[in-house]
């Protein structure tokens, strides 16, 4: 009876669509262990689930390779090293790290960047598709996935995903920071924040910028790999100031986004994006945070961010000391570095034990926001 009731209130909980296979396979498969869990908060704080780890599973990757031109924006990375394309290969990686869980997210291209609006349909589909076969049979080491849609097509991003969430049980969406060379805050985008708002599940947006975008007017591309190294941060803190000035939040005050690398430029230009604003309102008469039903340090510090930044302690300290210890979440990056993904599963899980703040937020970090955000089974 006691293991029934578990069960229960477990699903009550995640409040999936309880007729999934992919939920049941997921959820109930191992009441014993992973409900009771769920249930009970005394949870192992040796735990750690990085919530932003790149990976393309076989079955989309060879159909991304037919229809995309193979040197489109992102594609090389599918195949540099065995952990983003091979789950053997990653789950060798994970086993080495006592406690460490993944979420995975898709690799590669942005679809609106590669595909047609009909192949980024279908291909948003199978990717999602196996992300959550992955998760059913991996759930002790993969205990979720964020699904990937076509956002070029709106209608069909929002019927995927209603269908990922509701029915393969992943725990929020994935997009970038352009579509199709458009901003975030356009109003077309609306539906997908009102949907994933009702959900109550988050929005992790990935930075988008390309090598043909040029570091100064006078250059046809940029140089030095600047448009990733620092091009990347950038585009996701001027999405940040974006959707908070088109009034995003204003209309949807319960949604959740998580910026990766720690709030980008974010947390350290804080006072300075205040005081600019603040000076153009006063002398140049700009109305931008008038429009605000808040004052714009406290929307900023609404998103979600996490540890991504490779190993820097002093850097999670500053995004820590501007988001709070709620608002950060552990990430890697995974397998995105010159060791094929060893290097910055060790030095972030390293940087995070080496910040000077209470075992309690540690905990928070590592994993307890984690499962609050995403309603991870853990």
């Amino acid at each position: 009876m006691t293991e029934k009731l578990g069960t229960i209130i477990a699903i009550s909980q995640i409040g999936l669509n309880r007729n999934s296979p992919f939920f049941i396979a997921r959820y109930l498969s191992t009441v014993g262990h992973r409900i009771v869990r769920l249930v009970d908060k005394s949870v192992t704080y040796s735990m750690k689930i990085d919530v932003f780890t790149h990976f393309v599973p076989p079955k989309y990757h060879k159909a991304l390779t037919e229809r995309a031109d193979k040197n489109s924006y992102m594609m090389l990375p599918l195949d540099l090293t065995p952990a983003i394309n091979n789950i053997e290969a990653r789950l060798n990686i994970l086993d080495r790290y006592e406690g460490y869980k993944q979420v995975l997210t898709l690799a590669g291209p942005p679809l609106d960047a590669v595909v047609s609006q009909k192949d980024g349909a279908e291909l948003a589909r199978l990717a999602n598709d196996e992300m959550a076969e992955l998760v059913a049979k991996h759930s002790d080491r993969i205990v979720g996935a964020l699904a990937t849609l076509p956002m070029h097509n709106m209608e069909a991003a929002l019927q995927e995903g209603k269908r990922a969430v509701e029915q393969l049980g992943l725990r929020g969406v994935q997009i970038h920071t352009s579509v199709a060379g458009k901003p975030l805050d356009r109003k077309e985008f609306f539906p997908l924040y009102e949907m994933m708002s009702q959900y109550d599940l988050p929005i992790f947006i990935h930075p988008m910028r390309r090598r043909s975008t040029p570091d100064y007017p006078d250059e046809d591309h940029s140089h030095y790999w600047i448009w990733q190294v620092l091009g990347w941060p950038y585009e996701s803190s001027v999405t940040m100031i974006r959707l908070i000035l088109a009034g995003v939040f204003d209309h949807y005050p319960s949604l959740k986004f998580v910026i990766h690398h720690c709030g980008a430029m974010i947390p350290f230009f804080s006072e300075r994006i205040t005081g600019c604003y603040d000076y153009a309102e006063a002398f140049f008469k700009t109305k931008y945070t008038k429009r605000l039903r808040n004052n714009l340090r406290d929307y900023l510090k609404m998103f979600y961010v996490d540890t991504a930044i490779y190993g820097f302690t002093p850097g999670l300290m500053c995004g820590y000391a501007f988001f709070g210890v709620d608002h950060i979440l552990f990430a890697t990056d995974m397998p995105h570095d010159n060791e094929g993904g060893e290097r910055y599963i060790r030095d972030t899980i390293t940087s995070v034990n080496r910040m000077d703040i209470s075992e309690m937020d540690k905990k928070k970090i590592f994993s307890g926001n984690a499962r609050e955000l995403l309603r991870l089974p853990v």
